[in-house]
């Protein structure tokens, strides 16, 4: 079996948790400091479940190549072309010896459960058939989506139009209150993945005067709808998170993310994270141009994966703070922490989402 090595390899920045709930975690300040070691730890993390899963679970789109399946098959079916670990989530177009297959004429496999899928069989009702090309290397070409699954949600909208060269993208408040460092966007057919958040002076200021007391959580703003819980805003230099809004009233926590309170003054223009730096023309996708209001779909990576990612990488930002010699409880009873939540998390993840052997490309 031959493929696009270039594919197969999971690129940096490709995380299965984002920045954002790894602070939340553990409720850590905005410095540039804690964000370097958090991208380390996510990396680090991501791929440490990679291998452990034996599988990659974001969706790349790209054309890729297999021999014919008969030559090294023991039972003889050259209608089955067996994936192994280059696991399909769906088909764009489909050729072999240089001749295409039709949607018809072939069955992604197995049905039953996929995606993802790990077998393309031709259709034993039609004429199509694998091979005919000058040589059995490569003779099949699959151009498809793949990957785990390709599970999304939408996450809001554009807030301006976008050509193919910018990277930084100004979004509306729902995109900035769901989406964080390290996720995966799709914008029409292109997917960008967010590397940074930049703030954004979005057209509206403080609407009464607000005291320095922690009960002090009302901001009254001139449009609520503008706004989306779980958002964070900056007035002055203190960040605040949105819990609620009602009407044109916003319910906050104050002194967020490990900022000072501080008294702010009506007119004060309030701020958010709603431009996102992004890379464009991510995981086989072509930067192109999108409207205004474009629809903007996040990827979900499984919940099991996202939790041992965040998982993973909190335990390893823990154990550096302490020079990976942690401990819990005290006096006589204090012993060196064991990780066994951790394990159990893993355990649990790969009874779910991992590879077994059986099924794993040798």
């Amino acid at each position: 079996m031959g493929s696009n090595l270039d594919t197969n390899t999971s690129p940096d920045g490709i995380w299965y948790a984002t920045r954002e709930e790894i602070k939340a975690e553990l409720d850590v300040k905005e410095t540039s400091r804690s964000n370097a070691r958090i991208d380390r730890a996510l990396e680090d993390a991501s791929r440490r479940i990679e291998g452990l899963m034996h599988r990659r679970f974001f969706p790349v789109a790209a054309t890729r190549f297999f021999d014919w399946p008969a030559r090294f098959r023991g039972s003889y079916t050259p209608w089955v072309l067996r994936l192994d670990d280059q696991e399909l989530i769906s088909v764009t177009a489909l050729s072999s010896g240089g001749r295409p297959i039709a949607e018809g004429d072939y069955n992604l496999e197995p049905n039953t459960s996929g995606p993802p899928y790990t077998r393309i069989e031709i259709n034993l009702a039609t004429s199509a058939a694998y091979g005919g090309g000058p040589s059995y290397q490569r003779d099949v070409t699959v151009t498809g989506l793949w990957g785990y699954r390709n599970t999304e949600a939408a996450a809001g909208a554009l807030a301006e139009d976008l050509d193919a060269t910018e990277t930084d993208i100004d979004v509306d408040g729902a995109t900035s209150a769901t989406v964080g460092v390290g996720s995966i966007l799709r914008i029409d057919s292109e997917r960008v993945i967010v590397t940074e958040r930049k703030q954004l002076a979005i057209g509206q200021a403080l609407g009464a005067d607000l005291t320095s007391q922690n009960n002090a959580v009302t901001v009254t703003v001139q449009f609520g709808g503008q706004f989306a819980a779980g958002e964070v805003i900056l007035i002055d230099a203190e960040r605040m998170l949105i819990e609620d809004i009602a009407g044109n009233t916003l319910i906050v926590r104050r002194a967020w993310d490990g900022s000072t309170i501080a008294a702010h003054t009506s007119g004060t223009a309030i701020y958010s994270p709603r431009t996102l730096v992004v890379t464009r023309g991510a995981l086989g996708t072509t930067a192109s141009a999108h409207a205004t209001a474009a629809v903007i779909y996040q990827w979900m990576p499984p919940g099991g994966i996202r939790q041992l990612c965040i998982a993973e990488t909190v335990t390893d930002l823990l154990q550096g703070r302490s020079g990976y010699a942690r401990t819990a409880g005290a006096g006589e009873n204090e012993r060196e922490a064991s990780g066994r939540g951790l394990a159990d998390i893993r355990n649990s993840a790969y009874t779910t989402y991992g590879r077994k052997a059986r099924t794993r490309g040798v």
